[in-house]
């Protein structure tokens, strides 16, 4: 279990997190979402005992990272996947690091296989893509089969069917009860991915809740209804003070009246109904609409939205 209570981190007159209390607990996928500027990066290196805060605490297992007896076998950590000397191979990197941790060598060939790097085990990591510099970052973080999991950005630069096996091996990771906190800009998949979410802005608590209940409770009610006079559906809407524009698969999408209460209106002016959808936002549209005051630098577009 992660803990950070009342955690700040001043640099100078910048106040990068400001009083900031969680609890990322085990046996889910916690996602971690905050716009640039946020506080997530040095939150995630102050768990990580790499910046000491300037007030309040936060600890793994109720210990500060510095004081945990045996770190790699406690928490495995992927904060920056290119942060590793690029003369060395994939083994080798791993071995220098179970080697320092008391970790058995067969655990280096276990995680190698787990992430799909057994065949370029002995390559130099300066030629390893993105994708796969991602993949030895997770094999890094998994070497002392630790409880605690730490991720940023862990499916920047893999392929579709790479997103899939992090999303579930994420998935197993938490079902055995360990604790797993996700942080990604990639709003669709933190949604497929994440139980929960911790959103954070200018070093703030945004939200702390599971992923069904933001979405849920800031979503706009929405409905999407098609019918074969089109038109003459509008206009009823339109006559009820509903907001109407086209759907995404034809039809229209309706704001400001429910299911039920389109369906009702239909039946009354005898007219045929052939989709009548309720609809959610996604998680991309409430954490946008959440995060916008948030963030600390927009274009002009984006600020006039």
């Amino acid at each position: 279990m992660i803990e950070a209570v009342h955690l700040t981190k001043r640099y100078g007159a910048k106040t990068a997190v400001d009083g900031l209390s969680f609890t990322v607990r085990p046996g889910k996928v916690t996602g971690f979402l905050g716009p640039n500027g946020a506080g997530k990066s040095t939150t995630m290196r102050l768990i990580m005992g790499l910046d000491a805060p300037s007030a309040g605490s936060v600890t793994i297992g109720g210990r500060p990272y510095a004081r945990l007896a045996a770190p790699l076998r406690t928490v495995g950590c992927l904060l920056d996947a290119k942060a590793v000397h690029g003369g060395r191979t994939a083994y080798r990197h791993l071995a220098g690091l179970a080697a320092s941790n008391g970790i058995p060598r067969r655990r280096v060939d276990d995680v190698l296989d787990l992430t799909g790097l057994g065949e370029v085990a002995g390559e130099r990591v300066k030629g390893f893509s993105l994708g796969m510099a991602g993949r030895l970052g997770i094999a890094a973080a998994l070497l002392g089969d630790p409880e605690v999991l730490i991720l940023d950005e862990p499916v920047n630069g893999l392929d579709t069917e790479g997103v899939r096996w992090i999303r579930n091996l994420l998935k197993s990771l938490a079902a055995q009860g360990r604790t797993v906190l996700l942080s990604s800009h990639l709003m669709s998949e933190t949604e497929l991915t994440a139980d929960h979410l911790i959103v954070i802005g200018r070093g703030r608590l945004l939200a702390d809740t599971p992923v069904r209940d933001f979405i849920e409770t800031n979503s706009r009610a929405r409905t999407v209804v098609g019918s074969p006079e089109p038109e003459r559906l509008r206009d009823l809407l339109l006559a009820q003070g509903a907001a109407v524009r086209p759907g995404p698969r034809g039809g229209w999408c309706v704001d400001g009246l429910e299911a039920a209460a389109i369906g009702d209106l239909a039946r009354a002016h005898g007219l045929a109904v052939h989709e009548l959808t309720p609809v959610h936002s996604s998680l991309e549209e409430v954490y946008t609409a959440l995060s916008r005051d948030a963030a600390e630098y927009r274009s002009r577009q984006e600020a006039a939205r």
